[in-house]
């Protein structure tokens, strides 16, 4: 198997493998990308292509929406630097093979797309193995594959920094491919970054050529491993080619009593769960979880979560905090909790405040499904890396409150109790808040509403549009008072008490 040369990428191209590394963490499509900075679609495309040269105000605008930690921003400002004309890491176009734009061609079709993830307590091991077909007529030599790892997708500093520190590399990947589950193939990286590679697997080896001729149809199976300390806990599925039947299947240890989730992304940047729910399965002494689709649409994303009940390397038992954070929940330190979200313009973007309140929907069921929340609990965009104007509230026992572009208009004096925040859960602090609210807000379609929240129901409002406004409870404090540790807490499970 060909081995790639240790040679950098030019700026360009460190670029160019940056942001397709973040739209693929961020599952973005290259449309939904260019309508969140307000750019073309066709401009993506070039800069991704590279026909088109990046602007600084391209850059810093991806950088805000994919919340890159600022890779962006940096990998633009180095095609400004003064650099030597570079090497090309390995073979962009070799003897017997075709021009770059003879790659995953239209004309390819993908049967079956059968994708599974293996983790042991210590590796992660993804395999993907797929029928494709010939419809063109012309024959197809090479097939791009992608690698990208994110192993903390709310905290891109902290995930920027452990692979500058400890990069992903060829070795520890141990990539195998196989064509027709008996021809070894052999490959070529076109983008090799610390957390991001490209490549495509060719069809020859050593030994022979076996090009896909119009009308054949051929098996590709590829395989690597990562480490827990280089993988997030989410696994990500992109329909780039026309697929007419998708299959996930997930395996983890029975003992780290897994839950899994997942959510969808079309072309329009409209997220929402999983059509139909995860079949489980027990194999031994591992949980298995399978999904499957018929005629995914094209460039359609799935993401697929999980959260272990029980950690696998830690023997002591995690914090409320580091519950949340596991969750997905940004933590207490994030710029985003401390930046006023931006309003939607509706009805204009009635996907995007659609999309925004199907993640919140879902995180909102992955905290309920780890702690009890007597006196209901609510969420905002900012608190799962979204700097967008909506939040959920879920009074206890009772329907989920949708608040998009939410806005207080009067309220009346109230009282003081103790809160709790996802974002800092380890504490509560003693809160003063209004007896009465009225909020005007919106519907997708633009529709305005004004609605009155009292007493417990005024209090969870309160607390999230605060968070759209770049306030945490601890700024409502009277001065001179702390929160307490949730250790001293005595109102745990019950309601407010008025």
């Amino acid at each position: 198997m060909s081995q790639p040369n240790e040679i950098e990428d030019s700026p360009s191209e460190a670029f160019v493998a940056e942001l397709k590394r973040w739209r693929d963490v961020r599952g973005f499509s290259q449309s939904a990308l260019a309508r969140a900075v307000d750019y073309g679609p066709s401009y993506v495309s070039k800069v991704e292509s590279g026909q088109q040269r990046p602007s600084s105000t391209f850059a810093e605008s991806a950088d805000r929406v994919l919340r890159t930690g600022g890779s962006l921003a940096r990998a633009q400002a180095a095609l400004d630097r003064p650099h030597p004309r570079p090497s090309i890491r390995a073979p962009r176009t070799e003897p017997g093979q075709p021009p770059a734009g003879d790659l995953n061609t239209p004309s390819l079709v993908v049967e079956h797309d059968e994708a599974e993830l293996r983790y042991d307590g210590q590796t992660y091991r993804p395999r993907q193995r797929r029928l494709i077909y010939n419809a063109g007529d012309a024959p197809i030599t090479r097939y791009l594959i992608r690698i990208s790892v994110d192993r903390y997708p709310g905290d891109p500093d902290r995930s920027n920094l452990l692979y500058r520190e400890d990069p992903l590399t060829w070795e520890e990947l141990a990539l195998t491919a196989t064509h027709d589950d008996k021809n070894p193939m052999q490959w070529s990286v076109r983008y090799d970054r610390d957390a991001f590679k490209e490549l495509w697997l060719r069809f020859e080896n050593e030994h022979d050529r076996f090009p896909l001729y119009p009308g054949e149809r051929a098996w590709i199976d590829y395989s690597y491993a990562v480490s827990d300390r280089k993988w997030g806990s989410w696994f990500q599925r992109a329909v780039r080619l026309p697929t007419k039947h998708l299959t996930v299947r997930l395996v983890f240890p029975s003992e780290l009593q897994t839950m899994v989730w997942g959510t969808e992304t079309t072309m329009t940047a409209e997220a929402f769960p999983f059509r139909t729910a995860f079949d489980r399965d027990q194999e031994g002494d591992s949980d298995v979880f399978t999904w499957s689709t018929d005629d995914p649409p094209l460039h359609a994303r799935y993401r697929l979560e999980w959260r272990f009940r029980q950690p696998p390397t830690s023997s002591e038992p995690m914090t409320p905090s580091e519950t949340m954070n596991r969750l997905g929940i940004v933590q207490e330190g994030d710029p985003i909790l401390r930046e006023v979200a931006r309003p939607f313009d509706l009805p204009a973007e009635a996907e995007d405040a659609r999309r925004v309140i199907a993640q919140l929907s879902s995180a909102l069921s992955r905290v309920e499904a780890a702690h009890v929340f007597g006196k209901g609990v609510g969420i905002a965009a900012p608190q799962i890396g979204i700097g967008r104007a909506a939040a959920l509230v879920k009074p206890p026992g009772q329907d989920t409150i949708t608040l998009i572009n939410p806005v207080v208009i009067e309220e009346t004096p109230g009282d003081e109790q103790y809160e709790g925040c996802l974002s800092f859960f380890d504490v509560r602090g003693m809160v003063p808040r209004p007896m009465t609210l009225h909020v005007e807000h919106q519907d997708p379609d633009g529709t305005r509403r004004i609605t009155s929240f009292d007493r417990g129901h005024a209090r969870l409002v309160a607390h999230e549009i605060d968070h759209l406004n770049g306030i945490l409870y601890t700024d409502r404090m009277p001065e001179g008072r702390e929160p307490i540790p949730i250790s001293e807490y005595r109102q745990g499970g019950q309601e407010w008490s008025y």
